[in-house]
């Protein structure tokens, strides 16, 4: 994505999924957006919330800015996270979008019924899915105003 001018605002994301080919993908078209981007990432939903309350192995890890959240995952799946992301006063205003293969009505609806700030389906086409990664960024860190860590 070409730099439009704009400065490159300084920012960390938690990429929650446990397909490693998927993480690389979207770690490589992020860090294209910004090579200064802080992302990190966690393999299942009991590694994201120990990331995010900073517990045990995380205990120094950074508040990101922003979740991009699978909702098929081992051990604690993606809609659980999310739950508890909200049911926590010191998490439930961090922006948390699902990045999902599932594009299943229902879970599209129960998603935003837990109060995802969006929904977006990994598309299959590698060009498709870095557009949608460029576009993903361009908005919540360009467009949108993030609350800090």
């Amino acid at each position: 994505m070409p730099n439009s001018g704009r400065a490159r605002i300084p920012g960390s994301i938690l990429l929650v999924d446990d397909d490693a080919g998927d993480r690389l993908l979207i770690q490589n078209i992020l860090k294209s957006c910004n090579s200064e981007l802080g992302l990190h990432y966690v393999e299942d939903g009991e590694e994201a919330l120990s990331f995010l309350k900073q517990q045990g192995a995380y205990a120094d890890a950074p508040r990101p800015h922003l979740v991009l959240l699978d909702l098929n995952l081992p051990r604690k799946d993606g809609s659980e996270v999310l739950a508890e992301i909200r049911a926590d006063p010191d998490l439930a205003g961090l922006p948390v979008i699902i990045l999902s293969t599932s594009s299943a009505p229902s879970d599209i609806r129960k998603s935003y019924s837990l109060h995802a700030n969006a929904f977006v389906s990994k598309p299959g086409d590698l060009n498709q899915l870095r557009q949608a990664i460029q576009n993903l960024y361009a908005f919540w860190f360009g467009t949108a105003r993030l609350p800090g860590p």
